[in-house]
């Protein structure tokens, strides 16, 4: 009777719907000596979670003082203070360059045409330098599309081991 109780509370702890009293009395019947030769297997492991259960973290961890994160806020305080003077002064004297008035203008539409075309013609080909560089996303498609195989894979292994 009490192999067959044993053997019950193994399934249901194998199934995950034991009670803590119920996984207490599995670990109180593998730690004996009279454990079935069929059950021999699960000694081990409610072996190992009554040692693991009496292990002990004992090293100390070390907290930050409080002088460290107020000298840290500190240090942030200035840093913001510094940064607005560097803008403040870059406004300053940046804005002396705006009151030219020369917009680049041309009086001949040909040579306006011409360097218009110099110019797409040089973002065309900074353009195209930029898009061959990242070419390479195409391969990182391809590699994810074989990890979903992977994946497939994974779930038929599945199916097979929980039957």
């Amino acid at each position: 009777m009490v192999l067959n109780n044993i053997e019950n509370l193994l399934e249901k702890y194998e199934n995950g719907e034991t009670s803590l009293k119920e996984e207490q009395l599995l670990k109180n019947y593998f730690a004996g000596d009279n454990v079935a030769p069929h059950l021999e297997m699960y000694k081990p492991m409610f072996g190992y979670f009554l040692v693991s259960k009496q292990e002990q973290f004992n090293k100390d961890i070390p907290f930050e003082t409080e002088t460290k994160a107020t000298k840290r806020n500190f240090n942030y305080k200035w840093l913001s203070v510094a940064a607005v003077a560097v803008l403040m002064i870059g406004f300053y004297f940046g804005s002396g360059s705006l009151n030219n008035d020369d917009l680049g203008t041309y009086e001949d539409p040909e040579v306006a045409l011409m360097e218009l075309t110099k110019s797409l013609e040089m973002i065309s080909q900074n353009f195209n330098k930029g898009v061959s560089t990242v070419n390479y996303l195409d391969e990182l498609e391809k590699g994810k599309a074989t990890l979903g195989y992977l994946n497939e894979i994974d779930n038929a292994t599945g199916l097979i081991f929980k039957n």
